[in-house]
């Protein structure tokens, strides 16, 4: 896709060689675009040389990460032009019991508001001066359609968090729209990426093509909206489900 082509862009969780934030990433450098890719661990390095692109550690949920993180990638490539929302899981390094809203801790909550919506906001907030003040900009939000759309038992934190970004999505769209920055967000379903559980992959199967989507799949939504072709869409919420939730009674 041209409309990426030199573009500056940054793509957060793209750690793991199977997961979506990897496989933005991969599409924005096969559309031209100059990538940077992070995560919370070393192994994103790996992936930066898997691209050939630069690779940075940070802890998103800490302002002052975040900071040098945009910092480090204006030094090496310029600011920030596209950026992507992908960091943010149900856990992150440890063990999360589910259980209803009424025994949730605060820890729990807190962790969960952190590692999903507190992220987002950190990088939003430090990409949108710049893009404001250059009179353009992409934002694209990988949210989930747990929240938005749907939602399960046990899973309050997680499903209220991912929610709350379209908020956000539709807020930076509607307050930056005139400075020439669009924000979006794509909300996938059950996706085969490497931290996909067997129970997960079964619910693939049962949506009504069949089978879990791929993290390329994703991909191919996220590079749309943060290309130039994309320039009059904004505030939109693209689910990525294969269809699960338009169906009633699952697996008919």
């Amino acid at each position: 896709m041209a409309g990426v082509a030199g573009r500056v862009a940054l793509v957060t969780g793209a750690g793991s060689p199977g997961g979506i934030g990897f496989a933005i990433a991969r599409a924005l450098v096969a559309g031209g675009a100059r990538v940077a890719v992070t995560s919370a661990s070393a192994r994103v390095h790996d992936r930066g040389r898997e691209l050939g692109c630069l690779s940075e550690i940070a802890d998103l949920t800490d302002p002052a990460q975040v900071a040098g993180l945009f910092a480090a990638v204006e030094a090496a490539l310029g600011p920030v032009e596209i950026l992507v929302n992908n960091a943010g899981m149900v856990q992150s390094g440890r063990k999360v019991k589910p259980g209803k809203l009424g025994g949730t801790s605060d820890a729990s909550w807190a962790h969960q508001m952190a590692i999903n919506l507190d992220t987002t906001f950190h990088c939003c907030r430090a990409a949108l001066a710049g893009m404001e003040a250059r009179g353009q900009g992409r934002i694209v939000n990988i949210a989930s359609v747990t929240g938005p759309v749907v939602t399960y038992s046990g899973g309050a934190p997680y499903a209220a968090a991912k929610a709350a970004i379209t908020g956000l999505t539709r807020t930076v769209a509607v307050e930056y729209g005139a400075s020439g920055v669009t924000c979006n967000a794509v909300l996938p379903g059950w996706i085969a990426t490497d931290s996909a559980s067997p129970r997960e992959l079964r619910a693939g199967r049962a949506t009504p093509l069949g089978r879990p989507g791929r993290p390329e799949e994703v991909a191919a939504c996220a590079l749309f909206l943060a290309s130039d072709e994309a320039s009059y869409v904004t505030g939109a919420m693209l689910v990525v489900d294969g269809g699960n939730t338009l169906q009633e009674i699952k697996g008919a």
